[in-house]
């Protein structure tokens, strides 16, 4: 069965000195007749994400699943634009976003409030979506957090890795750069990410590719086009 994807926003690590702008990768998926929206983004790329799925001919209503690698504001904010969709968020996430961590600022109020107003999955283990495409625990930035392995025939093995690596910097030191788990966790979550991935969608870079034994290339950077008016 084939498993084709688009990166419909990609992701960048750029930041304000003291701030966070969080423009985090948002992936389409298609496999097994579903249309499958990795990550939603946050209220700065919304109309981005409008006109990505309006080019490709789609509105949200056309999305089947929606699937959340976890609960910050920057990967979840515009879930509420999915209605129709089914919302996968893990057990463990869910738990974690009802108590985050005491310095965790990132996982936006009311987000558990409007998830529970709309057709929500809360699910637990690694669940298969569809022949092809199943979810992967990565825990580590947030406890819950979770990944979506793709197997597909022309690019072999692609890992959508939301925040479990969230730039190339953390493929090169095999370390987590922000846990609000615990960084063994997510340094370990990195490892298992790297030892199937033949590419990897990170949460805020463009896709990288296998060249070697855990050594990851790139294509070109992120941009960030800045328009003052």
């Amino acid at each position: 069965m084939s498993v084709t994807y688009t990166t419909l926003l990609q992701g960048n690590n750029v930041r304000l000195q003291g701030g966070f702008l969080g423009l985090s990768s948002v992936v389409l998926v298609e496999a097994g007749g579903l249309r499958i929206l990795v990550d939603t983004g946050h209220h700065v790329t919304r109309h981005m994400l409008l006109d990505a799925l309006k080019v490709r001919g789609l509105s949200p209503a056309d999305i089947d699943v929606v699937f959340l690698t976890h609960l910050h504001f920057d990967h979840a904010n515009n879930v509420d634009l999915f209605e129709s969709a089914r919302i996968m968020v893990s057990q463990t996430e869910w738990d974690y976003a009802h108590r985050p961590h005491a310095e965790d600022q990132l996982v936006p109020c009311g987000v558990t409030r409007i998830l529970s107003d709309m057709n929500v999955d809360i699910f637990t283990g690694e669940p298969e979506i569809c022949p092809g495409v199943q979810a992967l625990a990565t825990p580590g930035h947030t406890p819950g957090h979770m990944s979506l392995v793709l197997r597909t025939e022309d690019k072999g093995t692609v890992v959508i890795a939301g925040d479990a690596i969230k730039y190339p910097k953390e493929t090169l030191t095999g370390r987590c750069d922000m846990a609000f788990d615990r960084v063994e966790r997510g340094t370990a979550s990195i490892a298992r990410i790297m030892q199937i991935a033949d590419r990897i969608i990170p949460g805020h870079f463009p896709e990288i590719y296998k060249v070697g034994d855990n050594r990851y290339a790139w294509d070109e950077g992120a941009e960030f086009n800045l328009v003052i008016r």
